[in-house]
């Protein structure tokens, strides 16, 4: 760091003791999102007579490189010392303007984001001069965060170079090679007896029609090649300690004498895949003979024609010694259903269905393929695959939403589906069939114990949550924890080594250096203050960053700053009022609600 940024910082810290504060606000249009329903120079207006507020600006677009060189100049011609950018949500753009702070030798933490867009805008777009006045108030809040603010360095950890692998299926295994590729060693963790997931199980795929397991084999091969990569199947990691960068892990090794394996790795990343849903008896027929779902489905269709990419066998497909001749594909079977279901898409089924289509019709071009959809989801490449599947005689026929296909068993033994047709005007067609298939979709893998051991976030679709879906894809907000493949979302083969990929570059950038600097937005505790009932702040970390200590013949509590989120839950549970937490401390948030209160709160 400059020396200039270093007096900066030392003059920051001398004006929040004084109270004295040279604070400059910026109010962005959001190019309309904000500007349409929120009055941005009423803001302006309110704002600039606001003490310490020396720079008070609108801007169409803060985060645009231009703005982005404009509030540098500012903050180093006006000599400020605290910064508020009134925009949209701080995981948008928080270290966007944290970088600009740091390019004007300003402390990136003397930055407050508000968060107007959201908050304001979006929620009250039928109602300007409320979202007006509330957005007036927000700002303010954040000029009086900012004006207690502290300059605070960023904390420096040392990293190893190192990474554990949880799940040894496609992404696992591509992700092991790539981390090695790049000089970092690699701890694969398999709960199965072998390697491949999913994949190793599958038959011929889209579009090269090489086999699922072929595909492993290949990486399998790769990853024996790389010394600096360490298998253990039959595993599961049990426990983990220490703080990012240096994680201490234990893995408990299955077989004849089971054993308990001690690591300590830089970053881990999560690949535990998915599970299949399985319909309840009855649900769609299932459970009468004939009906299956499509990972049966497929498993007969790959062993009806010999090792996977030998080929495609010729005549009709057997099932219970006897021939198919009509097949009835029922989509979205666990997935797109009601509240209580689930509710998302599940994105490979589709393409996943037409290409079984295909595979049959190719070895027997007189069987009858009716697939019964709510919409057919071929995107990207698979739209070749789908035109196709039509002109090799497959009929697509779309049920509304509210009226499902049922399956019942005939009088001669064959099965009978009953569907609404939309594109025959809502007609009511009962297709015979000698085999239906359920397009059953991914579900989130039940992981509890490594959901427990590891942290993890778990979104409302009970899959993993990454801290932003485009801007940090594959981080999890425990740091240094990382999740790829699709035990974050449902995702194609392509899409899961993408974001294996993508966590090996951003694994790169942690453990490479030999150092990583976190936040210091964390908690602290006063010893003088603390009673020593331990117990209660100790009970309230999800991340165990708390511990008790000695201090002077004394009990108190210690908060590693490593280990710590910033979350602060720790910091209302202390009946001493002896935590607090750095950027968000009580004189801080005290001053943000009295700044918002029509009367001051005493």
């Amino acid at each position: 760091m400059s020396e200039q940024a270093d007096a900066s910082m030392s003059e920051q810290a001398d004006a929040a003791k004084s109270g004295d504060r040279r604070i400059g606000v910026f109010i962005c249009h959001c190019g309309g999102n904000i500007s349409d329903y929120v009055d941005v120079a009423k803001v302006r207006d309110a704002l600039t007579d606001e003490p310490d507020v020396m720079v008070c600006e609108t801007e169409l677009f803060a985060c645009s490189d231009g703005t982005q060189k404009e509030m540098v100049q500012a903050i180093q011609d006006e000599r400020l010392d605290g910064l508020v950018v009134a925009s949209c949500s701080p995981k948008l753009h928080q270290i966007t303007f944290q970088g600009v702070s740091k390019r004007a030798d300003l402390n990136p933490y003397s930055y407050t984001q508000v968060n107007v867009r959201e908050q304001c805008s979006w929620a009250h777009t039928d109602d300007h001069e409320g979202a007006t006045e509330k957005a007036i108030g927000l700002v303010r809040a954040g000029v009086a965060k900012t004006r207690l603010s502290r300059p605070l360095e960023p904390l420096v950890v040392k990293t190893l170079p190192r990474t554990m692998v949880v799940g040894g299926g496609v992404a696992g295994l591509r992700t092991a090679v790539g981390l090695a590729d790049i000089g970092l060693g690699v701890i694969i963790v398999e709960r199965a007896s072998k390697l491949g997931g999913w994949v190793g199980e599958l038959g011929p795929m889209y579009p090269n029609e090489h086999g699922g397991r072929e595909q492993i084999d290949f990486l399998v091969a790769e990853v024996a090649k790389r010394p600096k990569i360490t298998v253990l199947t039959d595993a599961e990691l049990v426990s983990k300690s220490g703080s990012f960068g240096n994680y201490v892990t234990e893995v408990r090794v299955k077989g004849s004498h089971s054993q308990l394996i001690t690591t300590e790795v830089g970053t881990i990343m999560v690949a535990t895949g998915f599970d299949t849903y399985q319909p309840e008896v009855g649900e769609f027929g299932y459970g009468i003979d004939g009906v299956v779902t499509l990972p049966e489905f497929t498993k007969l269709l790959d062993d009806s024609h010999g090792a996977a990419g030998a080929g495609y066998s010729k005549g009709p497909l057997i099932y219970q010694g006897r021939p198919v001749r009509t097949i009835a594909y029922v989509y979205c079977v666990g997935n797109r259903q009601p509240a209580g279901g689930h509710e998302y898409c599940s994105k490979f089924c589709c393409a996943a269905t037409v290409h079984a289509s295909l595979k049959i019709a190719k070895r027997d071009s007189t069987l009858r393929q009716y697939h019964l959809h709510r919409d057919i989801r071929t995107y990207g490449k698979f739209e070749l695959m789908y035109t196709e599947s039509r002109e090799r005689g497959s009929v697509y026929m779309k049920f509304p939403d509210d009226t499902p296909p049922s399956v019942a068993r005939m009088a001669d033994g064959r099965l009978a589906v009953t569907v609404v047709d939309t594109q025959t005007g809502n007609e009511e067609l009962t297709l015979p069939a000698d085999l239906v298939v359920l397009v059953t979709g991914m579900v989130p893998r039940k992981n509890q114990n490594l959901t427990s051991v590891l942290k993890l976030p778990v979104g409302v679709d009970g899959f993993y949550n990454e801290i932003h879906p485009k801007l940090r894809p594959v981080e999890t907000v425990v740091a240094g924890v990382m999740i790829v493949g699709a035990c974050q979302s449902p995702k194609t083969l392509s899409e899961s080594v993408a974001s294996g990929l993508a966590a090996v570059t951003q694994s790169a950038g942690i453990l490479l250096k030999g150092f990583a600097e976190l936040d210091p937005l964390v908690a602290t505790v006063d010893t003088a203050a603390c009673a020593g009932c331990t117990d209660t702040c100790l009970s309230s970390c999800p991340y165990d960053a708390i511990t008790a200590v000695n201090a002077d013949g004394r009990e108190v509590a210690e908060i590693s700053a490593a280990v710590c989120k910033g979350c602060g839950g720790c910091v209302p549970v202390c009946p001493q009022n002896a935590i607090d937490l750095l950027g968000y401390t009580d004189a801080q948030m005290r001053a943000s609600i009295d700044s918002l209160a029509k009367e001051p709160v005493s």
